[in-house]
């Protein structure tokens, strides 16, 4: 059953009880990966394994994000800056336990024309939720890892 989230800006990502935060590197510049983030949202599935379906909604200002298992995220985009930084919010999800919800994509210039990504994954919710998500992090990790060079290998196409 969807439920309604807690709406939260991009100060969230700073300030949510339980952040997880990875980085990886990839060859492909700040522009092109921004570009994949942000205007190609339908290609998501293609090198995130975990989401089946992601359709832009509401002209570009949201998301409809579906994951194997039969999760569900309707999205807003909170911050989109070409190049340096795209972040969405969960406005309605299926997830039990969870009362706020974003992630925070930051892409940063790195040796030989490549981007440094970091993704933080911002989180409130019950103490089960909490917990699970603290649990969730290394897999969260390998999923993120995996998607960027996935993501890497898709760019260079």
């Amino acid at each position: 059953m969807a439920h309604q989230l807690r709406p939260v800006g991009l100060d969230f990502i700073d300030t949510a009880p339980v952040r997880l935060i990875f980085a990886q590197e990839m060859s492909a510049a700040p522009d092109a990966v921004f570009h994949a983030l942000n205007d190609d949202v339908p290609g998501w599935a293609e090198w995130f394994a975990s989401v089946t379906r992601a359709e832009s909604v509401d002209d570009g200002a949201g998301r409809d994000i579906r994951l194997k298992g039969g999760g569900y995220f309707r999205e807003t985009v909170i911050a989109a800056k070409a190049a340096e930084v795209y972040a969405y919010r969960v406005d309605v999800t299926n997830a039990p336990g969870v009362r706020a919800l974003a992630e925070e994509w930051r892409l940063v210039p790195a040796g030989g024309g490549g981007t440094r990504v970091q993704w933080t994954f911002a989180a409130d919710g019950n103490a089960a939720f909490r917990g699970v998500v603290r649990l969730a992090g290394p897999g969260l990790g390998r999923a993120f890892k995996g998607a960027v060079l996935a993501l890497d290998r898709r760019l260079e196409k």
